[in-house]
């Protein structure tokens, strides 16, 4: 079962392994080489995942098929989205809460690799009403 606490955890170890793909290569990368370290982190780890997911847009009670693709839907519950940027901006975070919102999904994760310190700058978190739904 999901509950806050599930996901708090699973947050920490998330975060931990793009910390740990950040301590490894370093800031300043493609972000494609950010997705397939963190692809291999997280199969070190033993967290589920599936990466490069195609959302479904439900227009009008149609599935319209697209190429939005979220970086990462983890354990069902997170979404997370890589970013390799000078700065996070607003439109970076509409994207997450969005992918969460068609998703429905609890929980969404930021991180930007390239900063210095991930913990410190380069991560943000967001919940949304699936969130305060869970027990």
């Amino acid at each position: 079962m999901i509950t806050q606490s599930y996901i708090e955890k699973l947050t920490y170890n998330i975060i931990g392994a793009c910390i740990e793909v950040h301590k490894i290569v370093g800031p300043g990368l493609l972000e494609s080489v950010y997705q397939k370290c963190l692809e291999e982190e997280l199969r070190i780890q033993n967290i589920n995942f599936i990466s490069e997911l195609q959302i479904p847009i439900d227009y009008k009670g149609k599935i319209v098929h697209s190429d939005f693709r979220c970086d990462f839907l983890i354990a069902d519950c997170i979404i997370l989205e890589i970013k390799s940027v000078k700065d996070i901006d607003d439109i970076h975070k509409a994207q997450v809460l969005n992918y969460m919102n068609l998703l429905k999904v609890p929980k969404g994760i930021l991180v930007n690799f390239n900063v210095t310190n991930i913990f410190h700058e380069g991560q943000k978190t967001f919940v949304n009403k699936y969130f305060q739904q869970l027990s």
